[in-house]
């Protein structure tokens, strides 16, 4: 049964990253560019085709005891990761819009925002990985807090409009901090300003997208330790889903609109996971190795739902003399 990746088969993972990140910096989009829906979902395509197929062709070969429970988990982990980045892509399109950044200028702070959250993305798993491991007890306190966001989302009457970034306490601190330019230099996040190097309005951009998935992952990362403990299918499913992210960002970007529902699928979903967590020794005595697929089955199902709610109620608004759906 498989337990633990072995030290080569992390280094091998992380060469592929760092050689795929390599490959989009400087060969496909050496230039600043507006990336159209078309591109976007094309590398979108990319990006989950990569991960299935690391799920259910390279990994069975290459990692000895990986089966069909641990692609299951895999592809679970991905899904909740890329289910949840949702939300996430909706809160970066309110920051650019309000930071006015240009659409040519997107990517590059996404690809960047990108590797840092990688970094801080594995050492958010390793430690809580290591945590997990000698205190089991801890998954109960994530498997709460997952139920406690969850039940805040679906009460929450807040929309994405209501982000602020200038609420946000580090970019208060970058800016009383750090010399900051008063207006962009192209796609630069350094610049030199009456004589001074100072950081441009797009790096305080960048601030302000770390910091938001920071935040993000404080419920992700328990989430998909609610799908599974093992620290290699929690990080390579989620490095999959944040690589994809950037091409999705600009695939969901401009449907903000028709996804009004989404938040409550996702809400239902954390609650799920965490119910799963606090009764994980029941249902794995109930379902045993089905608990896997149920999980899937479920958190698909209820995104997929979600979607399609808020697809049917937009039409239905649009359709009505006074813009409300009946």
């Amino acid at each position: 049964m498989f337990s633990a990746a072995h030290p080569e088969h992390w280094l091998a993972f992380t060469a592929f990253v760092l050689l795929a990140l390599g490959l989009d910096l400087g060969v496909f989009h050496r230039k600043s560019h507006r990336v159209g829906f078309r591109e976007a979902l094309g590398w979108t395509a990319v990006w989950t085709a990569s991960a299935m197929v690391f799920a259910f062709v390279a990994a069975p070969r290459w990692i000895q005891g990986w089966g069909s429970t641990e692609a299951t988990s895999f592809v679970t982990g991905y899904v909740v990761e890329l289910s949840l980045s949702m939300d996430n892509v909706f809160v970066i399109a309110v920051i650019f819009r309000y930071f006015h950044v240009p659409e040519s200028w997107q990517h590059r702070v996404l690809i960047w925002g990108i590797l840092g959250a990688l970094v801080m993305r594995a050492v958010m798993i390793l430690a809580g990985a290591a945590v997990i491991h000698r205190y089991h007890w801890t998954l109960y306190l994530m498997g709460a807090f997952l139920v406690y966001t969850g039940v805040k989302m679906l009460r929450s009457s807040g929309g994405m409009e209501s982000v602020d970034p200038e609420h946000n306490p580090v970019v208060r601190l970058v800016r009383r901090l750090v010399p900051l330019a008063p207006a962009y230099d192209e796609d630069r996040f350094f610049t030199i300003h009456q004589g001074r190097r100072m950081l441009t309005p797009l790096a305080l951009v960048l601030v302000v997208v770390e910091t938001t998935d920071v935040v993000f992952a404080l419920d992700s990362i328990p989430a998909i330790f609610g799908v599974t403990s093992n620290a290699f299918i929690v990080f390579t499913s989620n490095v999959f889903a944040i690589l994809g992210l950037r091409s999705l960002y600009f695939v969901l970007a401009s449907l903000m609109g028709y996804f009004r529902l989404l938040k409550y699928g996702l809400a239902i979903v954390l609650v799920f996971i965490g119910v799963k967590m606090l009764a994980d020794h029941w249902l794995k005595a109930w379902l045993g190795d089905y608990l896997v697929n149920v999980s899937l089955g479920f958190v698909i199902g209820t995104i997929l739902t979600s979607m399609l709610a808020s697809v049917i109620l937009g039409v239905r608004e649009q359709d009505s003399p006074d813009g409300k759906a009946s």
